[in-house]
């Protein structure tokens, strides 16, 4: 799985200017699923995101998690984080997962953050979508499970 999180002040998702999802204080996830990924990576990843510790403590100091704050995730599928661009001027996604396995893996990293608590929103899976958010910070992070783990 890969993932850009990001720190955020609010965020919300809509398709077709209906608003889907919507958070306040919390983390923007765009989640990509690879054709490799499993249940125990998005279990994991899952994990990960909610212990990051990127929200200010008493100090200023980023050490306090997603959970420590109460914030709220806002997750929304994006194939596209598996694009490869070396090789000519269109991206090739034959690293991303397909659909159908795409599906229940990023439902399952969702109900895997739900589980550990975290109020969580969703887009709508293979939706065009507008995201649109306040980055704070900004405090923007990459992830590749490929890489974590």
């Amino acid at each position: 799985m890969r993932a850009v999180v990001q720190r955020v002040k609010r965020a919300e998702v809509r398709i077709a200017e209906e608003v889907v999802g919507r958070i306040g204080f919390g983390l923007a996830v765009l989640l990509g699923v690879g054709k490799n990924d499993t249940e125990a990576t998005g279990a994991a990843m899952a994990d990960k995101i909610a212990n990051l510790r990127v929200f200010d403590d008493d100090q200023g100091k980023m050490n306090r998690s997603l959970l420590e704050t109460g914030g709220q995730a806002l997750c929304v599928s994006q194939f596209t984080l598996y694009g490869d661009c070396r090789k000519g001027r269109r991206p090739s996604y034959d690293q991303a997962a397909a659909p159908e396995q795409a599906l229940l893996l990023y439902e399952g990293f969702v109900a895997s953050l739900r589980k550990l608590g975290i109020r969580t929103e969703t887009g709508r899976f293979r939706a065009m979508m507008d995201v649109e958010l306040v980055n704070d910070g900004p405090v923007t992070l990459l992830f590749d499970s490929d890489r974590l783990f």
